[in-house]
């Protein structure tokens, strides 16, 4: 065995396809074909190439060892080298360093820089193997340097993750209403705040997400229900068919603020108007579509209610009732919606048993314990970032209404502005401004602002009881060039609005923040804040992030805010922004009804992507990127697959190609050999330039790979190795293969599920499995009582 240590720093490809259990032969390089539910960028495994100096290249998956902080990954890849003229290939292994950026948007992870650590080809010298180091660095070309997000998070050892709960998180119930029969929850932000419509005598109400007027010569409320519309003398009263509208409705102002209300008039007439519940606190409902319908859940002894889209249970006929929204669970004797309790920390331990195949198997990412509650954890660690020119980013207006208010922040010296819609908080005598994702500081609180190049740590120790809990989770990351024109900033999941609480991802924080409003003009002002409850939120495995219920939340994509003020205009933008979380189309969108940000990661744009200006510069921005230009020479290489999606051709100088067949069975042993494992389960070890039967191990490889792993994974990680007995692997070293093998397999497809469930429109995903689209017994799909979904995002 032979190890080279070297700080030999290469680019490197590390992208997937579904798993194939075709033999690999070492005379036949193998590369993998791509699957149409593949996600672009995704490009597949194992790779071939044929480099400068004619030698064929092979690297076949790799195996992720470790990933701290998910910047920085261990991973080992066993290779296959044919040297130009040479009639046989010589198979080894490397074990590879390298620090990782991630696209949560585009499912990707990159490896920016990575370093080879250790080498094991037995029958190559030591001069050979440096020389296969040299041609892997000008071989990969900068399209090939990725590996899907999918096929990582299925490798990750679980059991290293240690949740940081965010301390103070809420965890109190919202009113809970429920019915059987078509309705909708009419959630305003306390008290409704009326705002006047110039040349009109309709008034509507600009604290909810749903179109709602009061028409001053009747004195009658008009709500708008998707095409429909109903009326009431009051609001908490009984709600009726509209019938014919006032002239009023048609006289409203031709612009995109009222477009989607003038294309509902004059309304469809209804036969019967849906229940509305109306709420001026945080609250959810649960619809089902007639009584429940329970469906057991097998291996358990829980009961799925099946006929609603909320993700309801209950424990065996007759026993009580759990309820999961925004991340927490709640229980109750019945539906009746009096006698809610919070119970994520007490859940019985059949909920740990739901399988993954199940329609809702999304509701693992909430039951602590699991390793799907720990991935989300995971996923929420990861930051987004940008590139921000400090010479040229320009910062936001800051508008105060009158003179500015600032409010103490409990537990802390720092105070918080009240009558802005800008996140600025004042520090002895210094002003930081956190705006999307952005750091900016300031002499005084009407700036001028300038990039903030740090940020006191006081600011991270606001509680979660405050409105500004959030901009805890934007930082100023260090810059390797402190002199150049550029600084770089970090945002976390926390930062739009996803907390980690009780060992598991949680939607906002529970904290109720009354909103800022006043009348100081013809408009009314009004600033909300984050809300926890009134989206029937849920955990979208697809994305990593939280999407929304249907319509019975609103029109306007689910919840929040139907219309924003303009502080600098003095005007309302309504229906375009609603925030809160949204899966509807199965991404995460965002809208942070502070500074009027509207984010789509669904898109890829995240919480940066609405600068859109080369001044700030995403860190992700590369996963959008079909083609990259080679610095140093200005050539481009592109990736083309063959007739039989085998072979790699790179473009500009010395393009070349290495074509193999499918097949992705061969591994990285921990122990520096290359294995093998066929159609029927058995393993093969490349030994003396042959494959070569592997006796058992004394004892099961189960039994193996239950023994230890946890330990076996930090040796792993630090490069230790166990020896071989002759004619016998070690049981380490064969029980880790089959861990590897069932999570390359579980990558696989994972992977393919996740580009099934992007090619199909996303959609209310509710299972690991399939897509994320509900099939046969997948459940109640209509939201509203038989209404669509909603569209946008916060």
């Amino acid at each position: 065995m032979k190890r080279l240590n070297t700080a030999l720093v290469l680019t490197f490809l590390i992208s997937l396809p579904p798993v194939s259990l075709h033999t690999a032969s070492a005379q036949q390089p193998t590369t993998g074909g791509l699957s149409s539910d593949v996600p672009a960028g995704d490009r597949g495994w194992p790779r071939g190439y044929k480099t400068a100096g004619g030698a064929q290249l092979v690297l076949y998956q790799p195996q992720v060892a470790s990933w701290e902080s998910q910047r920085h990954m261990v991973a080992y890849t066993a290779a296959s080298y044919l040297p130009a003229g040479a009639k046989k290939p010589e198979l080894g292994t490397l074990k590879v360093e390298a620090d990782t950026e991630v696209s949560t948007a585009e499912r990707l992870v990159k490896f920016s820089t990575l370093k080879i650590t250790e080498t094991n080809f037995p029958t190559l010298a030591k001069e050979q193997t440096q020389e296969l180091i040299g041609e892997v660095d000008k071989t990969i070309p900068p399209e090939d340097r990725f590996i899907a997000l999918d096929r990582v998070l299925a490798q990750v050892d679980k059991s290293q993750i240690i949740p940081k709960n965010v301390p103070g998180i809420k965890g109190d119930p919202p009113r809970i209403f429920s019915s059987r029969t078509p309705a909708l929850l009419l959630n305003v932000d306390g008290y409704p705040i009326w705002s006047p419509i110039k040349d009109n005598d309709l008034k509507f109400a600009v604290n909810t997400n749903w179109d709602l007027f009061l028409h001053g010569p009747t004195n009658t409320y008009y709500l708008r229900d998707g095409d429909a519309w109903l009326k009431a003398s009051s609001i908490p009263g009984q709600w009726g068919p509209a019938g014919t509208l006032p002239d009023s409705f048609a006289k409203l102002p031709d612009d995109d603020n009222w477009k989607e209300v003038k294309a509902s008039l004059p309304g469809k007439a209804l036969a019967h108007a849906p229940m509305v519940y109306f709420s001026s606190e945080p609250a959810e409902l649960i619809l089902t579509d007639g009584a429940p319908k329970y469906v057991p859940v097998a291996g358990t002894d829980l009961l799925w209610v099946s006929n609603t889209e909320s993700d309801l249970f209950r424990m065996g006929e007759g026993g009580p009732f759990y309820y999961l929204v925004a991340g927490r669970w709640f229980s109750a004797p019945d539906l009746s919606g009096s006698k809610w309790a919070f119970a994520t920390p007490g859940l019985p331990e059949d909920f740990k048993k739901i399988s993954l195949e199940h329609p809702r198997s999304r509701v693992l990412a909430s039951v602590p314990g699991t390793q799907q509650a720990a991935e989300a954890v995971l996923l929420a660690q990861v930051p987004q970032t940008a590139r921000v020119n400090r010479n040229e980013v320009t910062a936001p207006d800051v508008v105060y209404q009158g003179d500015p208010q600032y409010a103490a922040i409990s537990g802390t010296r720092l105070q918080r502005a009240v009558n802005t819609d800008k996140d600025i908080i004042k520090v002895g005598d210094a002003y930081y401004m956190c705006f999307q994702g952005v750091w900016f500081e300031a002499a005084s609180p009407k700036g001028p602002w300038v990039l903030a190049a740090n940020v006191p740590e006081e600011i991270y120790k606001i509680p979660a009881d405050s409105p500004a809990h959030n901009v805890t989770y934007v930082t100023v990351e260090q810059d390797d060039n402190d002199d150049d024109e550029w600084m770089t900033y970090a945002a976390y999941a926390g930062y739009t609005g996803m907390m980690v609480a009780w060992g598991c991802t949680v939607w906002g924080t529970g904290w109720y923040y009354p909103p800022y409003y006043g009348y100081g003009g013809y408009y009314p002002v009004y600033y909300p804040y984050w809300r926890t409850y009134g989206y029937g939120s849920w955990y979208n495995p697809y994305t990593g992030t939280y999407g929304t219920a249907g319509r019975i939340y609103g029109p306007y994509g689910g919840a929040g805010f139907g219309a924003r003020y303009n502080p600098t205009t003095g005007t309302y933008a309504r229906g375009a922004f609603a925030y809160g979380p949204n899966g509807a189309v199965g991404g995460a969108q965002a809208y942070n009804p502070r500074t009027g940000t509207y984010a789509s990661t669904r898109q890829g744009s995240g919480v940066y992507g609405s600068w859109g200006s080369t001044n700030v510069q995403r860190g992700d921005q590369w996963a959008q990127t079909r083609r990259f230009t080679n610095n140093a020479t200005g050539n481009t290489t592109r990736a083309t697959r063959g007739e039989q999606g085998g072979m790699i051709r790179r473009s500009g100088e010395g393009g070349s190609g290495g074509i193999g067949r499918r097949g992705d069975n061969v591994y990285a042993g921990r122990d520096g050999n290359v294995y093998r494992r066929d159609d029927s389960g058995k393993w093969s070890k490349w030994d003396n330039g042959s494959w070569n039967n592997v006796q058992k191990p004394d004892k099961s490889l189960r039994d193996s790979f239950n023994e230890g792993s946890q330990q076996r994974d930090r040796d792993f990680a630090r490069g230790d190795r166990v020896g071989d007995r002759p004619g016998q692997s070690d049981r380490s070293t064969m029980g880790t293969l089959e861990r590897d093998r069932a999570n390359r397999t579980e990558g696989a497809r994972r992977t393919t599920d996740n580009g099934a469930y992007r090619n199909r429109g996303g959609g209310n995903a509710g299972s690991y499995r399939g897509g994320g689209v509900s099939r046969g017994g997948g459940g109640f799909s209509r939201g509203g009582g038989g209404r669509g979904g909603g569209g946008r995002r916060r």
